[in-house]
C-alpha cells in the first residue's frame, strides 16, 4: 500500500510516498535551475515555495549525450527532461524529526559527463529498510559543470555537490537523519569528486566519513580542460567564454561536447573534463593534500576497487583483443601512459606467460590510476583516522567483463532485482554477495566499522566474492 507523507524543508513542504515502511522523496531542488546567466555560475539558492511541492518523481537530469554502444546497453542512463537538474532524492525509514538516523549521500559516476541519481540501481530503498537515510543527487556535467572559462568560476559541478551537502546539513534532520552522522559515498567520477571534497576547505564539516569506490583523488591539468573548452568553441564557432557558450542552445553544446570527447577513455586517456586546482575550493592536488595530512586526516575512509576494472573499457569494444595483437607496441603505449619504464612493463609481461599484452597493460593502468593511489592514501602516515580497504572479485555473467568497473554497484545498493541490474552483471547474480556487501556499507554508515581490520593494522584488502 502506498500512502502520502509530507516533510517541511527550509524552502517549503514536499510530499513523497511511503511503501513497505520506506518513505521516498524525489526531485527536491537544492539549488536554482542552472539556466541562462546561471548556466556557468556557482549554484544559487533554491527559491522557496508556498503550499506543497510534489516529490514523487525523479527531477530533471543534467544535460548529457547518450552513451554509444556497447556502453548504452551495459550502463543504463535515464534522461529526465527539464531545467532544474540541481535536485536530490531522500529515502528514509522514519521521516520524523528526532530519529537521528545515520545518513549516506550518494554521488554518481559517469566520467563527469554522464550519469544521474535516477539510475535504477541507485534506488535507496534497501538502505532505508536497514535504518539509513539515503540521499542521492544530480550535479552539472561536462562543459556546464567542468569547462574552464576566463569569465566563470571553475569546478561548478563540485560546487553543486557542496551545495547539496549544505542542503543535507540544513534539512536532513527533518527526514529523520542525523546531520552529524553523514557518510558521503560515490563510484568512479563520484569517488574522484569525493576525493576533492575531502580536500576542499568549503566542504569541511559537511560529512563525517567517506567511501571511495573505484576512483582515486586527482586533479586534471588546467591546460587539458582548457583545451577541451577551446575545441568545443571552435566547433561552435564562438569565443571560448562562458558568456558565448551560454548563448548557445544546450543541445548544440552537448553535440559539440560529444564530438570533442568521442575518442576519450578513462583508462587509455584522451580528452576529458576533470576537477582542476583553483586556489579556493581545490587549493591543491587533492591526493597530495590528503596524503600529507593537510586535509581530512581525521576523516575515516572506506576505499576499494574491482579486481578487473579495465575490462569495462577494453572487453566490450573488442579493444582488448586488438591490444593483444599489437603486442610489444601495446606494452610501450602502456608504459608511456603509466609513466613506467618499458623494461618494468616487459618484466611484468614475462612474469605472466600466456597473458595477452592488453591484459597486462589493463592491469598496469588499473594499478597506476586507481589501486596504487588508493593504497597510498590508506597507508599515509599523516592520517589519524582509519582507512578500510576492500576488493570486489566476483566476475560478471556477461562473457569477457570479469569483475569489471561499476559491477559492484548493484551489490552495494542491494538492487539486483531492479529491471536493469543484470545489464552489467548478467543473469543470476548472487544475492548472498549483495547481502554481505550491502550489510558492510550499512554497518560502516552506522558504526564506522564495515566488519574487517583497517589498513594500518593489516595492510590487505577485504575481498568480496562468491562463493566467499
Amino acid at each position: 500500500m502506498v500512502t502520502a507523507v509530507e516533510v517541511r524543508t527550509r524552502q517549503g513542504t514536499v510530499r513523497g510516498t511511503t511503501r513497505d515502511g520506506v518513505a521516498a522523496f524525489r526531485g527536491i531542488p537544492y539549488a536554482a535551475p542552472p539556466v541562462g546567466d546561471l548556466l556557468f555560475a556557482a549554484p544559487a539558492p533554491a527559491a522557496p515555495w508556498d503550499g506543497v511541492r510534489e516529490a514523487t518523481a525523479f527531477g530533471p537530469t543534467a544535460p548529457k549525450a547518450p552513451y554509444e554502444e556497447p556502453f548504452a546497453t551495459l550502463l543504463p542512463d535515464p534522461v529526465v527532461p527539464g531545467d532544474g537538474c540541481l535536485n536530490l532524492n531522500v529515502w528514509t525509514p522514519d521521516p520524523a524529526p528526532g530519529a537521528r538516523l545515520p545518513v549516506m549521500v550518494w554521488i554518481h559516476g559517469g566520467a563527469l559527463t554522464r550519469g544521474s541519481s535516477a539510475v535504477p540501481v541507485y534506488d535507496g530503498s534497501a538502505f532505508a529498510r536497514d535504518g539509513v537515510v539515503l540521499v542521492s543527487l544530480n550535479y552539472r556535467l561536462g562543459a556546464a559543470g567542468y569547462g574552464l572559462f576566463p569569465d566563470a568560476v571553475p569546478n561548478r559541478g563540485l560546487l553543486d555537490q557542496i551545495a547539496a551537502l549544505e542542503w543535507v546539513r540544513e534539512n536532513i534532520e527533518r527526514f529523520g537523519g542525523d546531520p552529524d552522522r553523514v557518510t558521503v559515498f560515490g563510484e568512479s567520477a563520484g569517488a574522484i569528486s569525493i576525493g576533492a571534497l575531502l580536500a576542499a576547505p568549503p566542504a569541511r564539516g559537511l560529512f563525517r566519513q567517506a567511501v571511495l569506490q573505484s576512483g582515486a583523488p586527482e586533479a586534471t591539468p588546467r591546460d587539458k580542460v582548457r583545451a577541451i573548452t577551446r575545441r568545443m568553441a571552435a566547433r561552435l564557432k564562438v569565443p571560448a567564454t562562458a558568456a558565448a557558450f551560454a548563448r548557445q542552445p544546450v543541445a548544440r553544446l552537448i553535440e559539440a561536447q560529444a564530438a570533442v570527447l568521442r575518442r576519450s577513455s578513462p583508462l587509455i586517456g584522451g580528452p576529458a573534463f576533470g576537477i582542476v586546482e583553483d586556489g579556493h575550493t581545490v587549493p591543491g592536488d587533492p591526493l597530495e593534500r590528503l596524503v600529507s595530512g593537510r586535509a581530512a586526516a581525521d576523516v575515516p575512509l572506506l576505499l576499494g576497487w574491482t579486481t578487473e576494472e579495465y575490462r569495462l573499457w577494453l572487453a566490450p569494444t573488442g579493444l582488448l583483443g586488438h591490444l593483444d595483437r599489437l603486442g610489444p607496441l601495446t606494452l610501450a603505449l602502456g608504459a608511456a601512459r603509466a609513466r613506467t619504464p618499458l623494461a618494468a612493463v616487459r618484466a611484468r609481461a614475462a612474469a605472466s606467460p600466456g597473458t595477452g599484452a592488453g591484459e597486462v597493460v589493463g592491469r598496469l593502468l588499473t594499478d597506476h590510476l586507481l589501486r596504487d593511489p588508493l593504497r597510498r592514501l590508506a597507508a599515509a602516515p599523516a592520517r589519524t583516522a582509519p582507512a578500510h580497504v576492500y576488493s570486489f572479485g566476483w566476475p560478471s555473467g556477461i562473457p569477457g567483463l570479469g569483475a569489471c568497473h561499476a559491477l559492484e554497484l548493484g551489490f552495494v545498493f542491494d538492487t539486483l532485482g531492479m529491471p536493469t541490474a543484470d545489464s552489467l552483471s548478467g543473469p543470476g547474480a548472487p544475492q548472498p554477495l549483495a547481502d554481505a556487501m550491502h550489510t558492510a556499507w550499512v554497518a560502516y554508515a552506522t558504526t564506522g566499522e564495515p566488519g574487517w581490520t583497517p589498513w594500518h593494522r593489516a595492510p590487505a584488502a577485504h575481498t568480496f566474492t562468491y562463493p566467499a
